[in-house]
């Protein structure tokens, strides 16, 4: 069994809105709700084993304010309560208020510090563990191949802006409108080739030990669990590696605010968890996974419903 949650995006800052203006955010009510998921998560009996952020734990607006460290803190204190070991996805906020050099030698940092359990790039934060028997679990980058927390003069930056650029002409490179493919958009990224082919790698080993593999990202990576422009800029390629391989049953995924589910051509199970920066005080919006010989089942909190999800 398992926690999961999804964009906390924390900030000490008053109530505000999304980008277009119309969605309320919940910025300090963020590190409250977080609290109750945490106290939620230490009376589940049985116990829970670790604890899946699944990025975007504190908010952009935090860098402008000077407050990006001290918020970070605030945020991991919190789930520095729990006696189990939280894994971290890297979302857009996370690279909004630090480098990706500095994100290394911070708490979202989960990639295990020796072995070979991640891409040669040690700034790639791809990486796997396998917590029971014949289950595996693979965090994926999905900025990878991104313009944020990047030096602008670095090739990984360059190349980002290319592969952007190509697709979206826009002034605001934030803005879909006008867009064949509207997930080519700044808040967005991708994956290198050489996190694709490692990421192949480890579910061919997975096929070949009869393992099964829930995938972690930021970004959703299906377009059916998504709105179409939260989406990652190469998603068919990850999509691609998990349809040549049999072990894979469930990609988890936040950056959608609202949520989303599917189930895709080939049997695999794609949930987008609601995000906690939208969830009025008075709800929540976590949930506990437990995972079965031939199924998972989601226990929501508040915005997310309950789920089963059979392999």
């Amino acid at each position: 069994a398992f926690g999961v949650i999804a964009d906390i995006q924390f900030a000490d800052a008053e109530d505000g809105h999304d980008f277009g203006g119309c969605r309320r955010r919940y910025y300090r009510h963020s590190l409250r709700l977080l609290r109750e998921a945490v106290r939620a998560w230490a009376d589940e009996s049985p116990p829970i084993d670790f604890v899946l952020q699944l990025g975007d734990s504190i908010d952009g607006q935090n860098v402008r304010r000077g407050e990006a460290e001290s918020a970070l803190q605030q945020v991991l204190a919190v789930l520095g309560e729990l006696s189990v070991p939280v894994h971290h996805a890297w979302g857009n906020h996370e690279l909004y208020n630090f480098s990706r050099a500095r994100l290394v030698h911070t708490g979202l940092y989960s990639r295990p510090a020796g072995g070979s359990e991640g891409p040669a790039d040690r700034e790639c934060h791809a990486y796997h563990w396998s917590p029971a028997p014949r289950l595996r679990l693979v965090v994926l980058d999905t900025y990878d191949v991104s313009t944020l927390g990047t030096d602008p003069g670095s090739l990984r930056y360059q190349e980002s802006l290319r592969v952007l650029r190509e697709k979206n002409p826009n002034d605001d490179l934030n803005s879909p409108a006008g867009l064949k493919e509207p997930y080519f958009v700044a808040f967005n990224g991708g994956f290198s080739q050489a996190q694709l082919d490692w990421f192949n790698e480890v579910l061919k080993f997975s096929d070949e030990n009869q393992e099964k593999v829930i995938v972690i990202g930021h970004v959703p990576i299906h377009p059916y669990a998504s709105n179409g422009v939260c989406l990652a800029w190469n998603y068919e390629a990850a999509l691609s590696v998990i349809h040549s391989h049999r072990c894979v049953v469930c990609v988890l995924a936040g950056h959608l605010h609202d949520g989303a589910y599917c189930l895709d051509s080939h049997g695999v199970h794609h949930l987008t968890l609601e995000g906690v920066i939208e969830t009025p005080p008075e709800s929540n919006a976590f949930g506990t996974v437990y995972v079965y010989e031939d199924k998972m089942i989601l226990k929501g909190r508040g915005r997310i419903p309950d789920r089963v999800m059979h392999f």
